[in-house]
């Protein structure tokens, strides 16, 4: 007679079949309602969004990889008051909400923007960021950030004794650059463009409210004008297949370009550079790109905080909704994840790997992609508008999976590995074991997990888009709405509460993991 599985198990299989039912029932979908045929298809339009969403990917990942590198370099030379915060500050962008960081862009590069007005006192003509160069400022800005740290975890993880011989061996500093650091980057910036290329294939929001037009039309966003404006889901389901095929192709890229360690071992010292030539360089350099960062965010927080107590109900309204949806999604999220996590870690091998795969099937298609499914398995039955909270709760949910595994895997495996033996010679099985031994220690990566999905949610401007009315939008939708209809200083104070708010669910549910915590 097989063995049952035990409830902690169980539930973390269920979790990973539901994840499993959630993606792959989405895309079979999608595939099911595309046609392919006489009078179906795509046309001259949509091929054009393929073909500029891989060129303004590609262009976004060259030009953000580009002016890392100095920044990087900089960081990584340099010690200075103010170091460390400079170097937290650059993960800001990966919780800050899309809508929020294009509003503060449009205040400083739009056509009322700190530098119109700048080059209109000069006397010179205005620039529009509407467009092609919209969208790829937009995600350079995102996605700097990002390329500053991978680059910077590249130049840090050189041991420092290389330094050390090339100022014996009497090298200049561009002889050490060309020995030292430039294997190292042709190690890092292949995998860190790729990455980028990846995330810049999935900018909707920025498309949506930057781009548009024939030639600036990304597939995500003619998806959303198929839905929306010419309600073919036929024609949205193939673009959806071509969004699949995209980002399932650039992703294996990304992970099949390995960072291997070209420097080898060192003994651990501090990092001293004997080579790091004039402070200005450095300095400019560090200078420009947190002048480039901090300037949006301090454009809409001079003009968004006094607008803050005139916000219309329907703001206020709207920020209860995402309240609500970003909760429920930090808490499936976390649900999903723990009963993964410790599913995988007691069933091992292949099979413990096979659950966590499951876990992980969110990272294979877009939220726009999964919400296209959801809508068209929907649709038949129920009016999609009706469901427009919940399901972007529960695609939110699936969307944070991955990175929340991330960090309870390991911590599920440590624990158990330390503690283990002792809790079963206690004989703490099932709920008991979960309550006494692995809550506990697990407060800080599930608070950090949960802080993670709850901003990520409350932030979202994809699934909602396809699924909102009037009576139904979040945050960030009303926010767009307020954009659209050019009420800006409401707009700006919309987006300084969605800021506060994003970050304020991320610091309660990471500081609930720290206090008290038994790391």
């Amino acid at each position: 007679m097989a063995r049952r599985p035990r409830p902690l198990t169980a539930a973390g299989l269920a979790a990973g079949g539901l994840v499993s039912a959630l993606v792959l029932g989405s895309l079979a979908a999608v595939a099911s309602r595309a046609q392919i045929g006489p009078g179906a298809g795509l046309g001259p339009g949509d091929w054009g969004a393929v073909r500029f969403t891989l060129w303004q990917a590609a262009v976004s990942a060259a030009v953000s990889v580009a002016l890392a590198v100095p920044v990087a370099r900089a960081l990584a030379r340099r010690r200075f008051p103010g170091r460390g915060l400079l170097v937290t500050l650059l993960g800001a962008p990966f919780i800050l909400p899309v809508i929020v960081a294009i509003l503060g862009l449009l205040m400083v590069f739009g056509r009322a923007g700190w530098v119109n007005d700048a080059l209109a006192f000069a006397g010179l003509p205005a620039v529009s960021i509407y467009g092609w160069h919209g969208v790829i400022l937009a995600n350079v800005f995102f996605n700097l950030p990002l390329a500053t740290r991978l680059i910077l975890q590249g130049w840090l993880s050189i041991p420092a004794e290389r330094f050390r011989l090339a100022a014996s061996l009497g090298l200049d500093r561009r002889r050490a650059f060309r020995l030292i650091e430039a294997p190292m980057l042709r190690e890092v910036l292949p995998g860190s463009a790729l990455v980028i290329f990846l995330i810049c294939t999935t900018s909707f929001a920025v498309a949506l409210t930057l781009g548009g037009g024939p030639r600036a039309t990304t597939i995500e966003l003619a998806i959303y004008q198929a839905f929306r404006f010419d309600f073919d889901l036929s024609r949205a389901a193939l673009l959806a297949l071509l969004q699949l095929g995209v980002t399932a192709l650039a992703g294996t890229l990304a992970l099949t370009v390995a960072v291997p360690d070209a420097m080898g071992a060192g003994l651990g010292r501090p990092l001293v550079r004997w080579d790091r030539g004039p402070v200005w360089g450095d300095g400019l350099a560090i200078c420009l790109a947190a002048l480039f960062l901090l300037a949006p965010l301090a454009a809409l927080l001079l003009r968004g905080g006094p607008a803050l107590a005139g916000l219309p109900a329907s703001v206020w309204v709207a920020a209860g909704r995402s309240t609500a949806v970003a909760l429920g999604s930090a808490l499936l999220c976390l649900g999903l994840g723990l009963a993964i996590a410790v599913a995988a870690q007691r069933m091992g091998g292949r099979r413990a790997r096979g659950v966590e795969l499951a876990g992980m099937l969110g990272l294979a298609a877009s939220p726009l992609v999964l919400g296209t499914g959801l809508f068209i398995m929907l649709y038949p039955f129920v009016r999609p508008d009706r469901l427009a909270l919940p399901v972007t709760a529960l695609v939110n949910a699936t969307m944070a999976l991955p990175f929340a595994l991330r960090a309870l895997v390991p911590a599920v495996a440590r624990i158990e590995r330390d503690y283990g033996r002792l809790a079963d010679s206690l004989g703490l099985r099932g709920l008991a074991r979960l309550r006494r031994l692995l809550l506990p220690r697990l407060a800080r990566p599930l608070g950090f997990a949960g802080g993670l999905a709850a901003a990520l949610s409350m932030g979202d401007l994809g699934v909602i888009a396809l699924f909102a009315d009037a009576q139904s939008a979040t945050l960030p939708l009303q926010l767009y709405r307020l954009m659209g209809a050019y009420r800006m200083d409401e707009a700006a104070g919309a987006a300084v509460l969605l800021l506060g708010l994003s970050l304020l669910a991320f610091w309660i549910f990471d500081r609930g993991g720290r206090v008290d915590a038994d790391a």
